[in-house]
């Protein structure tokens, strides 16, 4: 699957296809169901999302609340049949922008969209001015079809959606997050150096800077680390392991980081592209009386984790 930056770099193969719009932040099981009614249609299958995120945008000073990059989202995309994803850079001239501007220079003039799909709480345009049902009127004036598609329930009730994601993230429960998504919750990026303190205890950790992701309740997790995120030419890796999300205060920790430490693992992975899929919530992060009684906790989460992945492994055989 491509990604395009400007709708000028889309080539004319993607012309005259289908286009999905929205943030698709997560891409949870109810922006699948956006995507996934389009994929029905004979066309050239095409999603057109922001960078950043509009809430980003008007709300710089919000606190963090990414569920996924946009490599991510191109990765999930890829899976379920999209042909080439669209990121359009969200800034002043964007947002300012008439719905009718954006339909005609995006989607008509741009793309040639022959049929476009939306979510059914679906807004663009300057202010939110555009919505489902202004947008079915405008297809009518150029020429192409919409398809709008409702909410979907999720099975324990309500509908699937990133606010439920993160409310569930961050009230520690993230099996209930994965229930929405339709897999584990991920934060990717790259490992970077720390100051080793893990490794003095006997366990050494792949650290990552959270970036834009949200926070997550702070604590110990049981997670699958997958190694090759980005590299298309190999599949990834996946190793089980444990990790903390938080600022270490047993250890007089000021950042925030999520720290990984995989099983059975000695390689060096410096600067590598890691996937740390969260499964379980284990403990709240707390200050242990000295490091002995963090390594002593360390060794029993360690040992919840290999049990309880291994139970998971068999029930998937």
């Amino acid at each position: 699957m491509k990604i395009y930056r400007s709708v000028l770099e889309v080539p004319k193969q993607y012309r005259c296809g289908t286009v999905v719009l929205g943030n698709f932040d997560g891409l949870h099981r109810g922006h699948q169901a956006v995507i996934g009614a389009a994929v029905a249609k004979d066309r050239p299958l095409g999603v057109v999302t922001f960078d950043p995120h509009p809430r980003k945008y008007f709300r710089p000073h919000d606190a963090p609340f990414y569920l996924t990059d946009t490599d991510e989202k191109a990765r999930f995309m890829a899976a379920i049949g999209v042909d080439f994803l669209l990121v359009l850079t969200f800034d002043q001239t964007l947002s300012s922008q008439s719905p009718e501007d954006f339909v005609r220079q995006v989607l008509v003039d741009g793309l040639a969209a022959q049929h476009v799909s939306v979510g059914y709480n679906f807004r663009f345009g300057c202010k939110r001015s555009g919505d489902g049902a202004l947008l079915k009127r405008l297809g009518e004036k150029y020429g192409f079809d919409v398809s709008l598609v409702e909410a979907v329930a999720s099975p324990g009730g309500g509908i699937y959606s990133s606010t439920r994601i993160r409310e569930n993230l961050v009230s520690g429960k993230p099996a209930l997050a994965a229930a929405l998504l339709g897999r584990p919750f991920e934060i990717v990026g790259s490992v970077i150096k720390g100051d080793q303190r893990g490794r003095d205890l006997g366990f050494p950790t792949a650290n990552i800077d959270l970036g834009n992701y949200l926070r997550p309740a702070f604590g110990g997790y049981i997670v699958r680390a997958g190694l090759n995120a980005k590299n298309e030419s190999e599949d990834t890796r996946w190793f089980n392991g444990v990790a903390n999300i938080g600022n270490r205060p047993t250890l007089d920790g000021t950042r925030v980081f999520l720290e990984t430490h995989i099983f059975n693992f000695s390689q060096n992975i410096y600067g590598e592209t890691l996937r740390v899929a969260l499964i379980e919530f284990l403990r709240p992060e707390q200050k242990f009386d000295g490091v002995d009684a963090l390594k002593e906790r360390i060794e029993i989460d360690s040992a919840i984790a290999k049990r309880t992945l291994e139970i998971r492994a068999a029930g998937a055989r």
